[in-house]
C-alpha cells in the first residue's frame, strides 16, 4: 500500500520534516525565495492527501474541490484567513495552524518595531551610513520616549498579552480593547479594559494585534487616526486588512499622528513605490513577526506533527475546525 502524498508549498527546513517522511511521501516546492505558482498548486492538490501551506497561499474552493483525496490543510501561521475554512469543513478537511509556538517571537518583533519607530532607529542608521553625521546637536534624531507612556493594545489575545508583558518592563500604562475582557491580563499585568474610542484618544502608542475578521476589516480609518494624539504612534503587527492604507497615508501627511510602524500590509509584498514608504516616519517591515530561526523550525515541526496526526487518524495538536473530527 502506497504512502499518502504531502505537498509543501514553500521550501522549509528539511530537518523538521523527518517525522512526516516516516509516514508519507513528501514533495516540496524547491525554490526558497519564490512562492509556488497557482497552476502548480492546483495540479499538486489534485493528488495530495495533505497540503502544507503558507499564509500567502490562497486555498479557496477551487483548490479544495480539485483535491479529491485531501484530508488536511496545515498552515505555517497562526492566521488562516487564506483558507476557505467553511468549505473545507463542508468537505470534512481538517484545517490546522500553529498557535502558541510563535507568541513570544512575534511579541518581541512587535515591541522592537514600536521602539524602532519611536526612537527613529532606521532613520538614524541611514543617517550614519549616508555620511550625514557631521556633528552633534541637542535634538539630533530625537524621537519619543517609550518608558512611562501609555500603550493601547487592540486585540488582547495571546500575542497581545505578551506584548503587554513586554510593556511592563518599561513601566508603561497598559490599556486594551478586546471583544471580551481578559481578567488575567488585568490581574497579572495591571492592564485596564477601555472602550475603543478611549484607547484611541488617550494612548501614546496604539498597537493593533487584532485578527482579520469582518468586524476588524477597515477598522483604522482617517476618522480614527484623527482622534489620536498628534504625538501618537500607530503600530500594526496583525493583519493589513485592519487598516485603510490611504487613510493612514493621509493622516501621516496631515500630521494627525507622529509615526507608524508596520509589519503587515493589505496586499503583500508591497513595492518600493508604495505611498506609505515616502514618509520618513514610517518603519516598514516585510511581515517578519515570527521570523526567527528557532521559531520557524518549531512552527515547521508543529505543522508536520499536525499533518501526521490527521493522516494517522489522530487529533492534531492545533485545529481550526474541530467539528470535522
Amino acid at each position: 500500500m502506497s504512502k499518502p502524498y504531502v505537498y509543501i508549498t514553500r521550501n522549509v527546513p528539511a530537518e523538521s520534516l523527518e517525522p512526516l517522511r516516516d509516514v508519507a511521501e513528501v514533495e516540496m516546492w524547491p525554490h526558497k525565495e519564490t512562492p509556488v505558482p497557482r497552476e502548480v498548486l492546483l495540479e499538486k492538490a489534485k493528488t495530495s492527501d495533505a497540503l502544507f501551506t503558507m499564509l500567502s497561499d490562497k486555498i479557496d474552493a477551487e483548490v479544495l474541490d480539485s483535491a479529491e483525496n485531501l484530508k488536511v490543510v496545515a498552515n505555517l501561521a497562526v492566521g488562516f484567513d487564506n483558507i476557505d475554512v467553511p468549505h473545507a469543513t463542508e468537505k470534512k478537511i481538517a484545517v490546522c495552524n500553529t498557535p502558541e509556538v510563535l507568541t513570544d517571537t512575534t511579541a518581541d518583533l512587535t515591541f522592537a518595531l514600536l521602539m524602532a519607530t519611536a526612537r527613529r532607529l532606521p532613520e538614524a542608521v541611514d543617517y550614519v551610513k549616508n555620511g550625514e553625521w557631521q556633528n552633534w546637536a541637542p535634538l539630533l534624531m530625537a524621537g519619543h520616549d517609550v518608558h512611562h507612556k501609555t500603550i493601547g493594545i487592540v486585540g488582547m489575545g495571546r500575542i497581545g498579552q505578551t506584548v503587554a508583558k513586554r510593556a511592563t518592563g518599561f513601566d508603561m500604562n497598559i490599556l486594551y480593547h478586546n471583544r471580551s475582557r481578559k481578567t488575567e491580563a488585568e490581574n497579572e499585568l495591571g492592564a485596564s479594559y477601555v472602550s475603543f474610542d478611549e484607547l484611541i484618544e488617550t494612548s501614546d502608542f496604539v498597537v493593533c494585534m487584532a485578527p482579520a475578521t469582518n468586524d476588524t476589516e477597515d477598522l483604522f480609518t482617517y476618522e480614527v487616526f484623527e482622534k489620536m494624539k498628534s504625538s501618537a504612534i500607530f503600530i500594526n503587527a496583525s493583519r493589513g486588512s485592519v487598516v485603510v492604507e490611504n487613510d493612514l497615508e493621509k493622516a501621516l501627511a496631515n500630521k494627525e499622528i507622529a509615526a507608524a510602524g508596520l509589519d503587515v500590509f493589505r496586499h503583500e509584498p508591497i513595492g518600493a513605490d508604495h505611498p506609505l514608504l515616502k514618509h520618513s516616519n514610517v518603519v516598514a517591515l516585510p511581515h517578519i513577526g515570527s521570523a526567527s530561526v528557532e521559531t520557524r523550525k518549531e512552527m515547521t515541526a508543529l505543522v508536520s506533527r499536525n499533518i501526521r496526526n490527521v493522516l494517522e487518524g489522530n487529533s492534531p495538536e492545533a485545529i481550526v475546525n474541530e467539528e470535522v473530527l
